[in-house]
């Protein structure tokens, strides 16, 4: 019972639903281009970009459950979906454990393409209704780009809910 209560998941849930409801409520409400900005995936990719792709998959996993327990997708689709761009966001930590705060952004931007496109592509595999059109040549970069420009302001949210601290710099003895 340890690890649960020293883990990230006391602080990946309330920041979760609080993440949920911005998008639930106001995002929803407002789109960008007939686009709407994905809040939850931007707070994965910014946990993956500053953690690790370990965290940004755990992260992903466990914010699109509750991301498909508040809606009409089927269970585990944007679990699948968020988890491969949390994933794909936090690869930059095999270049660099620190990244400066121009690399995160782009990496989560690139996870944030392969999160949102991986949306439709999970929907037409388990037989859903699958939106593979060529809205996703309109809908994946205004996503991965508003994703990315978040991912600045995010990524200490990120890091905190991951349980990830920053690396420190040791002086070198003589």
């Amino acid at each position: 019972m340890r690890p649960f209560f020293a883990g990230p998941f006391l602080r990946l849930l309330p920041v979760g639903f609080i993440a949920l409801s911005l998008q639930r409520v106001l995002f929803a409400h407002h789109p960008v281009a007939d686009v709407k900005i994905q809040l939850v995936l931007a707070l994965v990719v910014a946990a993956g970009a500053g953690g690790g792709a370990d965290r940004g998959a755990v992260a992903g996993f466990v914010l699109g459950l509750l991301y498909d327990l508040s809606g009409d997708t089927p269970l585990g689709l944007m679990a699948l979906a968020y988890g491969m761009g949390g994933m794909t966001a936090g690869s930059l930590h095999r270049f660099t454990p620190d990244p400066q705060w121009w690399l995160a952004a782009l990496f989560a931007t690139f996870g944030a393409a392969v999160g949102e496109a991986a949306v439709p592509l999970i929907e037409v595999i388990t037989g859903q209704s699958g939106w593979v059109t060529t809205d996703l040549l309109r809908i994946v970069p205004i996503v991965a780009v508003s994703s990315g420009l978040l991912c600045p302001l995010l990524m200490p949210v990120g890091r905190w809910m991951m349980g990830v601290k920053r690396k420190k710099w040791k002086a070198i003895a003589e």
